[in-house]
């Protein structure tokens, strides 16, 4: 089951906070961010993703580095795009209601916490002041969005990404969220999964090719 159209508009305005984009565009299939990233111009988010949406999405998107995301079939959306375009990393949606629970660190870390604008970054370092882990989470009204959560590969299998999780949602509690979105990768969705976390289904990417390179944007 896809994400409401309520709570996608609220994880796309929610993304683009916490990364610090532009606010969102509203648009007639969706929602355009202008990210203004070499490997990412513009992303276009469908609200209502039918063939008449994608092509119109397609057609708006004419930068090399465009993206589109909406819940479709990846098989039968590309040839609506046409040959420019290809497929791109997807995004495994997930929820859940943020909570305050116990945060435990292995010994040797310390997490801190730092709230700019509504957007809280979360970070474990080792007591050296080592970078081991992170995460951020932007809280927009009832809803907040959990994005980047990322440990070290030295520091992996210790926790720390749980620890992690476990923080940001209860700094999402105690903001008044209700609701918390995350787009997931195939690697994290194990420990969202563990941590209560719901799979919404899959958010399919494109990306359009840049035709002045030779190999694939990439994802």
């Amino acid at each position: 089951m896809a994400l409401s159209t309520e709570l996608t508009r609220a994880w796309v305005y929610g993304l683009a906070t916490a990364r610090r984009c532009p606010v969102p565009v509203e648009v007639p299939w969706g929602l355009r961010v202008d990210v203004g990233r070499r490997r990412e111009a513009v992303r276009h988010v469908l609200l209502q993703p039918d063939e008449a949406s994608v092509r119109a999405a397609g057609e708006a998107a004419d930068r090399p580095f465009a993206r589109i995301k909406g819940f479709v079939d990846p098989e039968l959306a590309l040839p609506w795009l046409g040959p420019e375009w290809e497929c791109a990393a997807d995004e495994l949606m997930m929820t859940a209601t943020p909570r305050q629970e116990p945060a435990r660190l292995p010994a040797g870390y310390e997490a801190s916490a730092e709230t700019t604008d509504d957007v809280t970054r979360v970070q474990v370092r080792t007591a050296a002041g080592e970078a081991a882990a992170s995460g951020f989470v932007a809280v927009r009204g009832s809803v907040a969005v959990v994005d980047r959560v990322e440990t070290d590969t030295a520091h992996q299998r210790r926790g720390l990404g749980s620890a992690v999780m476990r923080l940001l949602a209860g700094t999402a509690a105690d903001a008044g969220a209700e609701t918390a979105v995350l787009g997931a990768t195939e690697e994290g969705r194990a420990l969202y999964a563990s941590l209560g976390w719901e799979l919404h289904g899959l958010l399919a990417g494109f990306v359009r090719r840049d035709p002045d390179l030779d190999v694939s944007p990439g994802h």
